[in-house]
């Protein structure tokens, strides 16, 4: 049971009890269905993680897929949208006898789509999975590329 008033503390510290506390409680009120049943934490949904850069030849992108391989995951592209989807499974140790005391990794169904530029090459896109991370190149069309013109 808690007490209304703990005890006295200058008021920084007070707020940073009371929103740590309060984040804490909440992000455990999140997980306690889950303590019961493991399995059911591959209901939840997550969406991978993905930096964009550009240059003057294209796009790349990288999506963090920990715990992936590349026959886990799915790339389609279609009307100048790019989709990512795949699926990260729950499995459980069956041999072990012990419970999660924590459940924070999110498992489950996930897609990620981009709308490309017309500029983009989408007969030329490649990818490559290492390490856990998806890279995917997308060239860009000659005409689209900067180029420099010189002063007659």
């Amino acid at each position: 049971m808690r007490h209304a008033i703990a005890r006295w503390t200058p008021t920084g510290d007070l707020v940073r009890d009371r929103f740590g506390r309060l984040f804490e409680d909440a992000f455990n009120d999140m997980l306690r269905p889950y303590a019961a049943d493991p399995e059911a934490i591959s209901g939840r949904s997550w969406i991978p993680r993905v930096d964009i850069r550009e240059n003057a030849d294209g796009l790349t992108l990288q999506v963090d897929l920990p715990g992936l391989g590349k026959d886990d995951v799915n790339i389609t592209l279609e009307n100048n949208v790019l989709t990512i989807a795949g699926e990260r499974k729950f499995v459980a140790d069956e041999k072990a006898n012990e419970g999660y005391h924590r459940l924070e990794r999110a498992y489950g169904a996930f897609s990620r789509s981009f709308t490309l530029a017309p500029t983009v090459r989408t007969d030329k896109v490649e990818a490559t999975f290492q390490d856990g991370v998806l890279t995917i190149q997308l060239p860009k069309q000659e005409e689209s590329k900067p180029r420099r013109i010189a002063i007659g």
